[in-house]
């Protein structure tokens, strides 16, 4: 049984790794640091409570008591009966009525020191509140509120959140790709062998018959990925025109099918995209012709990561991906989580929750992926720079899409207009400033802000700075001549509401 990983050893290299978005550390202590002393009892079970309540409602993780931020073993210096209280925490400090997905709550000795370990799945069926009703879930690295009007999921979502965590009848180690797992072991923490890494990953567990894998350790490393789960594809139609024609009106051009285990369908899927995302020759700023695809690479490999992590695998349909003329459709089976909304993805402040939690741990850890919930912030912002159409997000009962557009976010008009400020070499955000004030308006500080999609007033400040250096816009009200304005509407109007800038055309 030398590849049975104890309890203690999964703890201890947990803690060698550090924090992460599924992993925090908790100290048991405060005060200078020349001057410890315990912290209230009170005040570590709600911080169990509430750090586990928000992993249980995002992606799962755990806590560690008694371990600093640089990871640093401190321990637990309370009586035996606080750390009682402070173990029982997964129980007194939820809301009533309320189980969480528990896996682990137990004391460890680790260097003659005493710490707390707790260990959450991802909820399933509910959404965890805590006694005051709050709900929290993680966000970037951190416990904050939310607000959450769905608490039941329906049968179908249960069992989509459900799957990559079962385990599998019948799988064994030597189903899967041993030497790319050893790869990955080898990176995690040198000298761990591959059934250890799968269980320090949390795909695999021991049990009297044997180690027993779980759905994702087969959808992420199986050998043969087609005898346990024929659809792990990606299909890539080319459309001739802006929408898909049926029988004589039939216009799919190339119609291409990817499959493999999830590494390989992230490689190989990219590969056979790429070749469609066509290049067109472009004058730069620079005065240079360069060559530009499209669509931007990294909006398109982002948006096709996020279909192969976050789909529906409880869904038997393959991921479909179509190129029509004007744009791209990437569909990945399953709709969107209850307890997210399109616009909770379109305000780009990170908000995530993974459906597969497994699969998106190990993605994440072995740098597949960056910080979670970032992929769609960067697939926006990437076209943004590019100056394409805003990508388009749906929903419905059975797929998501996201919708990549090849087409500038300017108008034939706003394009020859801004021809006449060329030799600027304007940023995007300048642009959208001029393209604001092309008809002869005078601009309020906060439409400029708006057109920007920004609310921080330094980056206002920098591009109107640089805007007025070029004589390309001046200021035709004064920040005291605004307030009086403002003071005269008796609280009507605020001061970034004021217009106060217009654009100038540059003189030949």
């Amino acid at each position: 049984m030398a590849d049975v990983l104890q309890l203690k050893e999964r703890v201890r290299n947990a803690i060698l790794v550090g924090e992460s978005d599924f992993r925090e550390f908790k100290s048991a202590l405060e005060g200078r640091p020349d001057n410890k002393k315990p912290r209230l009892v009170k005040k570590i079970c709600e911080d169990i409570a509430e750090g586990l309540v928000a992993f249980a409602n995002t992606d799962g993780g755990e806590i560690i008591i008694g371990v600093e931020d640089d990871a640093t073993i401190t321990g637990i210096p309370h009586s035996e009966e606080d750390i009682e209280t402070m173990l029982n925490s997964v129980r007194t400090h939820i809301m009533e009525g309320h189980n969480l997905p528990l896996v682990h709550n137990v004391k460890i000795n680790i260097d003659d020191k005493i710490i707390l370990f707790f260990q959450v799945e991802k909820g399933t069926t509910e959404i965890y509140q805590l006694p005051d009703g709050r709900i929290v879930i993680r966000k970037d690295k951190r416990t904050v509120p939310a607000h959450v009007k769905r608490l039941q999921f329906d049968r179908q979502e249960s069992k989509s959140r459900e799957f990559d965590r079962q385990f599998v009848d019948g799988a064994n180690v030597n189903d899967l790709d041993i030497p790319l797992i050893q790869s990955y072991a080898d990176k995690f923490l040198k000298g761990l062998t591959v059934e250890k890494y799968l269980q320090q990953i949390g795909l695999a567990e021991y049990s009297v018959s044997g180690l027993k894998l779980r759905q994702a350790a087969l959808l992420l490393f199986a050998k043969d990925i087609q005898k346990w789960y024929p659809r792990s594809q990606v299909r890539i139609l080319k459309v001739a025109g802006t929408s898909l024609g049926s029988g004589d009106k039939y216009n799919v051009i190339s119609d291409e099918f990817v499959q493999g285990n999830i590494f390989e369908l992230i490689i190989k899927s990219w590969e056979a995209l790429r070749p469609f995302l066509a290049f067109k020759t472009i004058f730069s700023s620079e005065s240079k012709f360069e060559q530009q695809f499209t669509y931007p690479e990294e909006a398109c490999r982002e948006a096709l990561l996020n279909a192969i992590a976050h789909r529906d695998y409880a869904n038997y349909n393959g991921i479909e991906v179509y190129i029509y003329d004007d744009r791209m459709e990437i569909k990945s089976p399953g709709a969107l989580l209850s307890t997210l909304t399109i616009h909770d993805l379109l305000t780009l402040d990170n908000r995530h929750e993974s459906r597969n939690s497994k699969i998106t741990y190990v993605l994440k850890i072995n740098e597949f992926m960056r910080e979670i919930g970032e992929g769609m912030k960067r697939i926006f912002t990437v076209m943004s720079e590019r100056e394409l159409d805003k990508p388009k997000l749906y929903s419905n009962t059975s797929w998501f899409t996201v919708t990549l557009f090849n087409k500038s976010v300017y108008s034939e008009k706003q394009l020859e207009f801004l021809k006449m400020f060329e030799e600027y070499k304007l940023t995007n955000n300048q642009k959208k400033i001029l393209i604001l004030g092309m008809n002869g308006n005078e601009l309020s500080p906060n439409e400029i802000l708006k057109a920007m999609n920004t609310q921080d007033v330094e980056i206002l400040t920098r591009e109107m700075l640089k805007l007025r250096q070029s004589n390309l816009v001046i200021e035709t009200k004064t920040a005291a001549q605004a307030r009086n304005i403002v003071s005269n509407s008796h609280g009507k109007k605020q001061k970034k509401d004021i217009p106060r800038y217009k654009v100038l055309i540059p003189k030949k």
